[in-house]
């Protein structure tokens, strides 16, 4: 291949085709558990979390709820992934042994937000969320006393969430989306210096934690008992006032070696012992790679 700025740029209009269509080509698994929030900023202060807006009774005057009770931020951050080419493989039209490691990049580019929200679910053991409290924990502090959303124990984790309102357990915030790139200009100083292609990915953004309440965790046996007593404890939550949130768990996140155990707990007819399983679809299985 004769090179110069029309070939350099075809190969670029190639890989970056190759690279769209593997990014597309995934299904993305964190947008069921996270809310997606645009950012304009270097660092974005959630001051609503915390506050559950309900109806009530039109008495006198407007009852105005208070969205600047707690300052959570969450900071962006640079993410890349970049690969080069060897300029004797342009030459010698080899290009397309980068065709294999064009379209993963376009896959890690498409995951890289499952990693992130995913990653976080082991980090809400000790890591605070916008009361101060670890985001699973055993004493948020609600009205006058303590809520736990962290049912103990010291195996395997699991976790049921309620997914169901626009509000989600957790926050991606996208401050720039993926670009694809490359520096292929002769006076590119990988070019001129190493005789070196580079192209690469890039995108602005993080993960935080949204509201506890709409996540549980447990690290005792995921069986039917230690399950009703996540699910009793989420239908129980209530407000700062002392009135039922109206939470509704319905979505089971377990790692690839809980998934037997999961399937058993959500889909058989009958338990171990021939009753009727009483829990049979009142949650949806997700079973995530990236907490394996």
């Amino acid at each position: 291949m004769v090179i110069n700025q029309a070939s350099l740029g075809a190969v670029y209009k190639g890989f970056k085709t190759i690279f769209n269509e593997a990014f597309h080509a995934v299904e993305p698994l964190y947008g069921k558990v996270a809310m997606v929030v645009p950012s304009s900023v270097r660092e974005e202060t959630h001051s609503w979390l915390g506050a559950f807006p309900k109806m009530r009774e039109w008495v006198g005057e407007r009852h105005i709820k208070n969205l600047q009770m707690h300052s959570y931020s969450i900071k962006n951050k640079d993410w890349e992934v970049t690969i080069e080419v060897d300029r004797n493989d342009m030459e010698d039209d080899s290009v397309g042994v980068y065709r294999p490691i064009v379209a993963e990049l376009g896959r890690v580019a498409a995951v890289h937000p499952d990693e992130l929200v995913f990653g976080l679910f082991p980090q809400g053991f000790l890591t605070a969320c916008y009361d101060g409290q670890y985001f699973f924990d055993t004493d948020h502090p609600v009205g006058g006393s303590t809520v736990s959303n962290f049912g103990g124990g010291a195996a395997t984790a699991w976790y049921l969430l309620d997914v169901s309102k626009a509000v989600k357990p957790f926050i991606f915030q996208s401050r720039r989306d993926v670009e694809f790139v490359s520096k292929d200009r002769p006076d590119d100083e990988s070019v001129f210096m190493r005789k070196k292609y580079v192209y690469g990915v890039d995108r602005r953004d993080n993960a935080g934690f949204g509201l506890w309440q709409l996540a549980y965790a447990s690290k005792d046996t995921l069986d039917a008992a230690n399950y009703g007593n996540a699910r009793a404890a989420m239908l129980g939550f209530k407000d700062g006032e002392g009135r039922p949130i109206g939470i509704t768990p319905n979505l089971l996140i377990v790692p690839p070696s809980l998934e037997a155990a999961a399937r058993e707990l959500l889909m058989n007819e009958r338990d171990a012992l021939g009753a009727v399983n009483k829990w049979k679809n009142t949650a949806e299985l997700l079973v995530v790679p990236w907490l394996g």
